[in-house]
């Protein structure tokens, strides 16, 4: 993933439309710890379970838009690894939310209405935004209110943490948002289900890893399964 002023300058003085954003405060943000003890978690935020099985609705949603584009099927092939980069967005902007929560910054739903609204308008309407957003190169499709949503309210708060703590546009004072990142996800503990891999605190992915959040007694789903 770049790094840059030029992308900071981006991210903290406009509302992009891709999830890049989000992430790419992040770099140095997680550096995966792992446990065998949440069956049934993708990943544990401050105790806080993210579902295996709110992953799974969330990559088939995505998949079902994909499929229903004249070329779904290349949408679907260029996204093969859609279930663990969910699980990232995912538990990012849980770290983010908390994060915000540390220095004041909170955003309502009116707020995310009106951030929604504003992208449509800027891209042509609900729908243009919905394929803008499906087909958004180098970084996670999305798809649905939900994930629409969550995106917005991501890249607000990050906006509002920039500015809480005096981010200016070419970049200056990003490495205090970076420390704020890190020391959240410390003090509030990520834990990543395994089968997704592990947090690359420098490229902000996660790894391949084989070994799954289940009990013996429950059926192991590979990954390819959540990606369709």
């Amino acid at each position: 993933m770049a790094h840059g002023s030029g992308l900071v300058k981006r991210r903290t003085s406009a509302l992009s439309l891709s999830t890049a954003a989000l992430l790419a405060i992040a770099a140095p943000l997680l550096t995966g710890c792992s446990t065998d003890s949440h069956p049934g978690a993708a990943a544990v935020v401050g105790g806080e379970q993210i579902t295996l099985s709110s992953v799974q609705a969330q990559v088939e949603a995505v998949r079902d838009a994909q499929r229903a584009q004249p070329e779904g099927d290349q949408l679907v092939a260029a996204s093969p690894a859609l279930a663990r980069e969910t699980v990232a967005f995912l538990v990012y902007t849980e770290v983010l939310d908390r994060a915000a929560a540390e220095v004041g910054v909170e955003v309502t739903r009116r707020d995310v209405q009106e951030a929604r609204g504003n992208a449509e308008r800027n891209v042509g309407g609900p729908d243009a935004l919905a394929e803008a957003l499906l087909r958004q190169p180098n970084s996670t499709p999305l798809a649905g209110d939900e994930q629409i949503d969550r995106m917005l309210r991501g890249q607000l708060l990050f906006q509002g943490i920039a500015a809480e703590l005096g981010v200016l546009p070419d970049g200056t004072g990003l490495d205090r948002m970076a420390q704020l990142m890190v020391d959240t996800a410390d003090e509030v503990g990520v834990d990543v289900n395994p089968r997704y891999g592990a947090w690359d605190a420098e490229q902000l992915t996660l790894t391949d890893a084989s070994m799954p959040w289940l009990r013996s007694e429950e059926p192991v789903e590979q990954p390819v399964t959540l990606d369709g």
